[in-house]
């Protein structure tokens, strides 16, 4: 059996300057090194609004939310796209069903977002294996980073929904300080040890002056599907009652439901998978309140 060609590799290719192996001719001059102080805050080319999804800690359910969002804003008729910034561990090929594809070059040798449901989307996924591990230090993580960021031809975009991987490291104080965002969004579960991480992610948008859209509160009720029973199983009100402790909007509840998880898991997510859904009308009114706040 004969073996396409990759376009470019991540394998043959790494240098600190270009992890990616993008071909350099006609690619858009490197950014000046830092010398001093914060770098200069940019938009990104063609976006109109890019909001960040957060949760600064791992298994909350943030980017089965971020990517629901984005399919949400695109029923509502925005023209959306997501980037999916974790270098180490992607998920948004899986969640759209995207898995073995890979992005084409434009004329101007920048990355192509692939497309399913309506929505654009980039993620290192699509740059390397399904299987395979991106095994880099610090310095490649980061301008491959960079390359996600200033190299993707997204081709005019309504809203940009940002992935942010967890924790409140080298890439979210990266984007926060390169990129105007127009708001973050942090992810939670009810339980305490979740809201700690989260409340941290809260104090980090503050710290770099990122607005705040609010908190979402995943996971926030199980409902027997026998008996219709409603069961809290990690905790009731745990972001909500954060939200007023420390000056939040409380965005709205998602809740546990085994159809969301089937749904992400099979690259068909809740908002095109089950439209008419009360799942699904959760993160679609989320969205309009986000859009709201943005001023899609």
């Amino acid at each position: 059996m004969s073996i396409k060609p990759r376009l470019f590799s991540t394998i043959q290719c790494l240098r600190h300057e270009n992890p990616l192996g993008l071909p350099r001719s006609g690619a858009p001059p490197q950014l000046p090194r830092m010398q001093r102080g914060l770098p200069t805050k940019r938009p990104l080319p063609s976006v109109r609004k890019t909001i960040a999804v957060s949760s600064a800690k791992g298994g909350v359910g943030k980017s089965t939310i971020a990517v629901n969002l984005a399919l949400a804003f695109a029923r509502l008729g925005h023209r959306t796209g997501i980037l999916d910034t974790d270098i180490f561990g992607p998920s948004i090929p899986t969640l759209l069903s995207l898995n073995g594809q890979e992005p084409r070059l434009s004329g101007n040798n920048q990355l192509l977002p692939i497309v399913n449901y309506g929505v654009k989307s980039m993620s290192m996924g699509y740059l390397v294996g399904e299987d395979k591990p991106v095994v880099w230090r610090g310095l490649m993580v980061m301008k491959a980073l960079q390359q996600l960021l200033w190299e993707v031809e997204w081709g005019g975009l309504d809203i940009l929904v940002m992935d942010l991987p967890p924790g409140t490291g080298d890439t979210q104080l990266t984007i926060t300080q390169q990129v105007v965002l127009d708001g973050a969004i942090v992810v939670s579960t009810p339980q305490d040890i979740a809201l700690r991480d989260a409340v941290k992610g809260v104090e980090m948008m503050r710290k770099v002056d990122v607005p705040l859209l609010g908190m979402v509160q995943n996971m926030s009720v199980f409902i027997c599907p026998k008996c219709n029973h409603s069961t809290h199983i990690f905790g009731s009100e745990g972001v909500a009652h954060a939200c007023s402790k420390h000056d939040v909007p409380f965005l709205g509840d998602i809740p546990l439901h085994a159809s969301i998880c089937d749904d992400a898991d099979r690259g068909k997510p809740t908002v095109v998978a089950e439209p008419a859904s009360g799942r699904a009308q959760a993160f679609m009114a989320i969205a309009e309140r986000i859009a709201k706040d943005v001023k899609l």
